[in-house]
């Protein structure tokens, strides 16, 4: 929460720019042993929506609502992954690396969010391991990335679905934990109770402000108790989640922004990563103790299932962050404010840095900021494996559907330099075993809110053909070479 990033200058000295042609350079960085991977998640890239006995997700119910979805689009179809994932096992081959993070779809293996398994579906993910064993590719599978089934009345703010999660895990662990090396039990649950339940603009779009704060209780308790499911079933692989973190400053020295950047700090790292690592939630903030009494009332048993023993930590990162006091507000065309809902805070632009299409932030040396910060919180680390959230940019692809996107390539390097850098002999964060860096994402795919507006993959896909062709861009093509130079 500094006003300045804790950023030594050697590390954005070493983030330069055109790294298109820096392939090999960056292939000779990587430490031997370093995990690198691409990653996706089921609800943006599968299709096959109504196939097998898939079941509807919170995701599906939302974006059929007028205005939800930036393209009016949906996920029915996407980049039609279920069927052409055998394509996809060769672009991933192809690529060189290491390992393959995706997503379980919840609803394709269980549709209603509870009782057994949807062999359908089952036969889909054998198939999808087997050919990523085939090529020797290691597999991380996360077993919700927000597709919480539409059956589970009140979602994340029905306790209840914290047990059904337990019991889906374990019998996904007994189904598939003899293939999967790794597994992540959610997904950013930050994001999901934020956007999802206090600001409405996610899936399943509540507007709850702090009374959203039981769904992050909600599914941290999912989370222990899935760790507990999956080692029940005795899987083989490592077993860990993924939490963002966000560097968080404050516009101004005012008593006021400055509370508001605590409390923010507190919202979106503190909550979800304190009772993970250290067995309690952080201590409301004295302003706020009405606000955040829902920190006061876990139960002690709820806290010791949430902080299970990790095999790893995975940490999202987007951006850094710079709050003031004072509510969003947005205006229409002719300059009249528009309703919305929001904290009593907001985010102030970082006009100094460059942003994705998206409106993220561009500054790769916040990720030294959020692993220095990450090490000086949390003394007893397991392994750390960073993946990161964006590289969405205006792709144009010509007539053979080729995209060149240095844009992306340079962010995507610079950000895993400096988390390099970061983390090596005596830097800032050293303490942090920082294990691989998993990038966002293979396929251009199904974007949330924003639709197919902000394509993110290393691979194109032209969404106008019924085939769903993928070609390779740029970044593929640069990365492919950088792993090829270990």
């Amino acid at each position: 929460m500094n006003a300045t990033p804790r950023t030594p200058a050697s590390t954005r000295a070493v983030a330069a720019r055109d790294w298109e042609h820096r392939a090999g350079e960056l292939g000779d960085r990587l430490p031997t042993g370093f995990e690198v991977a691409v990653a996706t998640s089921a609800f943006q890239i599968e299709g096959a929506a109504r196939d097998g006995g898939r079941g509807d997700s919170v995701w599906d119910s939302f974006s059929q609502r007028s205005g939800r979805i930036r393209d009016g689009s949906n996920a029915s179809v996407s980049a039609d992954h279920v069927k052409n994932y055998a394509a996809d096992a060769v672009l991933l081959r192809d690529l060189g690396v290491d390992a393959y993070r995706f997503s379980l779809g919840w609803t394709r293996l269980q549709p209603e969010g509870r009782g057994p398994l949807n062999r359908n579906g089952l036969a889909f993910y054998d198939r999808l391991l087997d050919a990523l064993l085939a090529d020797g590719i290691r597999s991380t599978a996360t077993l919700s990335h927000w597709d919480l089934p539409a059956a589970l009345r009140g979602g994340w703010l029905n306790r209840d679905t914290a047990g059904r999660f337990a019991d889906y895990a374990h019998a996904v662990g007994e189904a598939l934990g003899d293939r999967i090396d790794a597994w992540v039990t959610l997904d950013e649950p930050a994001t999901v109770t934020t956007r999802g339940y206090a600001l409405g603009t996610h899936a399943p779009g509540r507007t709850l402000l702090f009374d959203a704060l039981p769904t992050a209780h909600h599914q941290l308790l999912a989370h222990g108790l899935a760790v507990q499911g999956l080692r029940a079933a005795d899987v083989r692989g490592r077993i860990g989640l993924v939490n963002s973190h966000t560097p968080v400053q404050s516009a101004t020295d005012r008593d006021q922004d400055r509370s508001y950047t605590a409390l923010y700090d507190l919202l979106q790292n503190r909550l979800f990563a304190d009772p993970v690592l250290l067995g309690h939630y952080p201590d409301p903030l004295e302003p706020f103790g009405v606000e955040l009494r829902t920190l006061l009332e876990a139960a002690p048993a709820d806290l010791r299932t949430i902080q299970q023993p990790l095999d790893f930590y995975g940490m999202s990162y987007t951006g850094p962050a710079r709050i003031a006091a004072g509510a969003t507000v947005l205006k229409a065309p002719d300059g009249q404010p528009i309703p919305v809902t929001s904290w009593p805070f907001h985010l102030e632009p970082f006009r100094e840095h460059p942003t994705t299409s998206t409106g993220d932030v561009n500054a790769s040396e916040y990720v030294a900021v959020a692993l220095a910060e990450l090490a000086e919180r949390y003394p007893d680390l397991p392994p750390v494996y960073l993946s990161l959230a964006g590289g969405a940019f205006s792709d144009q692809a010509d007539a053979r559907h080729q995209v060149h996107d240095p844009a992306r390539i340079d962010y995507l390097a610079e950000h895993l330099v400096v988390a390099l850098v970061a983390t090596a002999s005596g830097a800032p964060a050293a303490a942090v075993d920082l294990a691989g860096f998993a990038f966002w994402s293979l396929l251009d795919g199904f974007e949330w809110d924003a639709g197919y507006t902000q394509p993110t993959g290393l691979v194109h896909v032209d969404f106008a053909d019924d085939r769903r062709t993928r070609t390779p861009k740029s970044s593929y093509r640069w990365l492919q070479h950088a792993l090829a130079n270990r």
